[in-house]
């Protein structure tokens, strides 16, 4: 089999959350998310693992995660640090918020020289999607992929949350725009845009399939980024705006891959209670044995 590796970001501290909700637990045993997504990776034939993470939680990273992999896949990681940045250019003395995605993936351009999956570490994406993507790639998929997931299956009870609104032609994505403060509430799905929302559009989370092809744009057009917006204190050189420039530009392609499995993830504090009780079901229905370790 082709080897397929998992890029795991969190480095984020999440500041509607307050801490660092990558490593709270949720299983009945204590697990994390990212516990359930490395399971599930395992189980789908992923072989090696990177976290992007700030360097100052690698020992909690390890203690409380990594360790329990040991031997099971190969695990790596890449620290996120506001001042890595191109030659000319440095970062506002008052800047202390990361760069976003775009730049989270681009701290593992020295580790990884395979296709790979990227995912939010604070985010339960379930078996089929990792199996769809590894299965993408596994048959021969050269493209770049994303999995996309229903908008109403992917809402949270408690707040408005930002989402990856996808235009999806003949099974390529042709434009991801991102909506924020999407909301379900008694009068129906509401948002911060001008886009009326049914709850049955496609969405990315974050689940991005690449091949190293893609660390050439990243580098190339963070330097654009920066020679923008690096002066702007809370600027984010995201995933979703350098796609559509490569699509845009007919750089490159995205497949669109559909998963029938329901998000869920932790935005706010209250989420938690909603994820476990989830977890809790999955347990009930065999889909996870009580302990994963």
């Amino acid at each position: 089999m082709k080897n397929i590796t998992l890029l795991v970001m969190a480095a984020g501290m999440g500041s509607r959350y307050g801490g660092l909700k990558q490593l709270d637990q949720v299983g009945a045993n204590g697990e994390t998310i990212i516990d359930y997504s490395l399971f599930d990776a395992i189980k789908s034939g992923f072989n090696k693992v990177v976290f992007v993470i700030r360097k100052e939680f690698e020992n909690k990273f390890r203690s409380q995660i990594t360790n329990k992999f040991a031997g099971k896949i190969e695990i790596e990681f890449a620290f996120q640090d506001i001042n890595d940045l191109p030659k000319g250019y440095s970062c506002p003395t008052d800047r202390t918020k990361p760069w976003g995605t775009g730049h989270a993936i681009l701290a593992t351009r020295n580790i990884i020289n395979e296709p790979f999956v990227v995912i939010n570490g604070d985010d339960f994406y379930g078996l089929k999607s990792f199996e769809v993507i590894a299965d993408y790639y596994r048959n021969g998929g050269k493209t770049f992929s994303m999995v996309a997931f229903q908008l109403d299956n992917t809402l949270s009870e408690f707040g408005g949350v930002s989402r990856g609104l996808c235009i999806v032609k003949n099974q390529f994505l042709d434009n991801v725009t991102e909506i924020e403060n999407i909301k379900n509430d008694k009068i129906g799905i509401s948002s911060d845009s001008k886009y009326t929302l049914k709850g049955t559009e496609p969405v990315s989370m974050n689940m991005w399939g690449f091949t190293p092809d893609l660390f050439h744009y990243l580098g190339t057009l963070f330097i654009d980024f920066l020679s923008s917006k690096g002066k702007e204190r809370k600027s984010e050189y995201l995933i979703p705006t350098v796609i559509n420039h490569l699509i845009n530009n007919n750089l490159e392609k995205v497949k669109v891959l559909d998963s029938s499995e329901s998000w869920f993830g932790v935005t706010y504090q209250e989420d938690k209670h909603i994820v476990k009780r989830k977890i809790q079901k999955l347990i009930a229905d065999k889909v996870y044995p009580s302990s994963l370790f």
